[in-house]
């Protein structure tokens, strides 16, 4: 988890923050980025909505998007992002959302995931997966590649501070 360690510290760097917004990943995100010693200058907390009512409820996710679209969709992970962003005051806001298994769900197959980060200014960034294996192993590569994500989304922007 090397990656994380170094989210953290682009973080730090610019005094930034970041909050997480889980659903088929149950936390492993979280328990990733508190696996690092210091992890608290950087990571405000996160929340694990499994429920698609709790999408709605606990980070605004339009209700008529999830019932329109159902849970897994790009345009919910976003809104999933900003939401989680809100809720623990994080300058970035990193979500998840789609299909470990062993079913297909909205009309999803299984392997079909969403990633999203949100940022200063109100602009996104996204990533559409199609992860191959157990629902472990597609649990294990989305954490991975939310970070890779957040990670990119960082980098790129190097000059930006939260202050």
């Amino acid at each position: 988890m090397s990656g994380v360690a170094e989210v953290l510290s682009l973080l730090v760097d610019r005094a930034a923050t970041v909050a997480v917004a889980e659903s088929l990943t149950g936390g492993l995100i979280g328990a990733a980025f508190t696996s690092v010693s210091g992890s608290s200058k950087a990571f405000r907390g996160g929340v694990i909505s499994y429920a698609t009512d709790l999408k709605h409820t606990l980070l605004a996710v339009p209700e008529d998007l999830l019932n329109r679209e159902g849970a897994v969709h790009p345009e919910v992970a976003e809104a999933m992002a900003l939401g989680v962003a809100r809720v623990c005051g994080a300058t970035y806001g990193l979500a998840v959302t789609g299909v470990a298994g062993p079913e297909p769900q909205d009309g999803r197959p299984v392997g079909t995931v969403f990633v999203a980060v949100s940022g200063p200014g109100g602009r996104f960034w996204r990533r559409e997966l199609s992860l191959r294996g157990s629902r472990e192993r597609i649990r294990v590569k989305t954490v991975d590649e939310a970070v890779d994500l957040l990670a990119s989304v960082l980098k790129a922007n190097k000059g930006e501070h939260s202050g």
